[in-house]
């Protein structure tokens, strides 16, 4: 089977898999528009090339090139990464990561359990999203807010399980909704 074809399916798998979290909480509009930019040729040609099957193709481009092109193309184009949430600050004349919205961060914790369930397979346990977050932690660069917020999300995911934290977003989502009379 071509590496192409593979692709597209693996980033179908995942995108479905999204769609199906992203209702779940309560954000049908967030899923339907997931990574669409993935298939673009930008991403998509790169993601083919090196695509391997196990972990994101953007790695193996890294590994070759110094630099993902295809991940700097889609995470500046998809505000459920925290990477897209980093603005100039005029007070330090430096990129500083700023506090991602609600709808987004909610988004990108469905993103990470759908992609943790697609590359994990049937090994995948609730608790698998969270391990992967706390590796990479003192390295990343987040807003704390959201580090915070992401962490609580998959921490109740290990603890006590999907049903229980698309609840929480639907709950937190209503709560939104009512302050802002939407």
């Amino acid at each position: 089977m071509s590496s192409a074809f593979s692709h597209f399916q693996t980033i179908t798998r995942h995108r479905h898999r999204v769609i199906a979290h992203c209702f779940r909480a309560g954000l049908l509009w967030r899923g339907l528009l997931h990574d669409l930019s993935k298939y673009s040729l930008t991403e998509f040609l790169p993601g083919a090339r090196y695509y391997q099957g196990q972990r994101s193709p953007n790695e193996a481009e890294r590994e070759s090139l110094g630099y993902s092109a295809a991940w700097l193309h889609h995470k500046g184009r998809n505000r459920h990464h925290f990477e897209y949430w980093v603005d100039y600050n005029q007070k330090t004349k430096q990129l500083t990561p700023v506090p991602m919205p609600d709808v987004f961060l909610y988004e990108m914790f469905c993103d990470r359990v759908a992609a943790s369930k697609i590359y994990q397979g049937s090994a995948y346990r609730d608790s698998h999203p969270l391990a992967y977050f706390l590796n990479a932690k003192a390295t990343r660069v987040i807003h704390p807010q959201t580090s915070e917020r992401l962490e609580q999300l998959l921490r109740m995911l290990a603890e006590e399980g999907e049903d229980a934290v698309f609840r929480y977003i639907r709950a937190q989502r209503k709560k939104e909704r009512k302050i802002h009379g939407k």
